[in-house]
């Protein structure tokens, strides 16, 4: 029961679902390269054309290159994502199988592998973009594989074209002095019975290697049924700490990111504690829980930081006795990963 359970928090952990798609897809190309203010170079990758259907939903992958002949830094993404789309993940991977035709994968594909890969971005806004703050970035190795990860639905009578596009935007090497990374925080505890209005409140005491971690940006994460996320950085469980993400109209289908200029850091020993809100009051409604599908429900929300330890997945659960996992790097994520 405890291995299913984690398998299935870290399978659904991006939100993806199953298959079940009727899609038809084309090739993507890079575009060429364009020019950027103050010297710096843009790089653009396109995913889709993908033909979505009445009803349905999955997560399609793209694997590509970026036509970067030296390594560089990248300091900003913009990304614009067309109608049927939930969420966009943007990384940054290594001796991937290069596939620009968009292709039925699973979420956070070689995330808890870190020599394979690492999540740079996640996009649940029609449009959106994030600048790293000043001398922070993200290397790229010269013709730096990428990958966009779509994870759609389309919830309406009509066929919809869905395309969506990630920009890349470098910044001078001598300006660099730090790299930017991800962190995934969530809990799968949920249970939101038909005709209630529910909350969940939890606390994730973040690693002691992120002590000298400063967060930049914020952005929470729920389905159909949220009306709220909130997250404050305290000094223990029972801490009511310094509230970082309280948008004041949160809007599940677009999230919105708080940035924090000068970013801040967790008091030591601490971590996060996060509240998600939802109402599962209206007309037809269904006893409803964690899941896979943007019909059924998350509670997360991902954290930009600077210096980098490295991009991880992180849930407290109260399920199976109790569990506070960050991985890779958990003695569970093996059960995780199956093996």
């Amino acid at each position: 029961m405890r291995q299913r359970c984690l398998v299935l928090i870290m399978a659904a952990a991006a939100g993806a679902c199953g298959g079940g798609s009727t899609t038809s897809s084309t090739d993507a190309p890079v575009s060429a390269i364009d020019a950027a203010p103050g010297g710096s170079s843009k790089y653009t990758v396109t995913w889709g054309p993908v033909t979505v259907n009445p009803g349905d939903e999955d997560t399609q992958c793209i694997t590509t290159h970026l036509d970067n002949a030296t390594a560089v830094k990248i300091h900003s993404f913009h990304n614009v994502l067309g109608d049927s789309s939930h969420h966009l993940i943007v990384y940054r991977v290594t001796g991937a199988t290069e596939n620009t035709t968009p292709t039925p994968c699973s979420p956070f594909t070689d995330t808890l592998d870190p020599t394979k890969g690492s999540p740079l971005m996640i996009t649940q806004k029609k449009e959106e973009t994030l600048t790293l703050p000043d001398g922070v970035g993200y290397s790229f190795a010269a013709n730096q594989q990428v990958r966009l990860e779509m994870h759609f639905i389309n919830t309406t009578d009509a066929v919809q074209t869905l395309t969506a596009t990630a920009e890349f935007t470098t910044m001078p090497d001598t300006a660099f002095h730090d790299e930017a990374e991800f962190l995934f925080i969530g809990s799968p505890d949920i249970n939101i019975p038909a005709g209630q209005k529910k909350s969940l409140a939890a606390y994730f005491p973040l690693p002691a290697e992120y002590a000298d971690a400063k967060f930049f940006a914020i952005t929470g994460h729920e389905h159909h049924l949220g009306t709220n996320v909130t997250v404050n950085a305290v000094a223990n469980a029972s801490d009511t700490g310094t509230s970082v993400y309280a948008p004041a109209n949160f809007m599940w289908s677009e999230p919105e990111t708080v940035n924090h200029a000068p970013p801040f850091q967790v008091p030591a020993g601490g971590g996060f504690k996060f509240q998600c809100d939802w109402d599962n009051t209206a007309p037809g409604a269904v006893d409803t829980g964690f899941g896979e599908s943007a019909k059924d429900e998350m509670c997360f929300f991902w954290a930009y930081y600077y210096p980098s330890h490295g991009a991880k997945v992180c849930f407290h659960t109260d399920q199976a006795g109790g569990h506070d996992i960050c991985c890779p790097g958990n003695a569970l994520c093996g059960a995780i990963l199956g093996n």
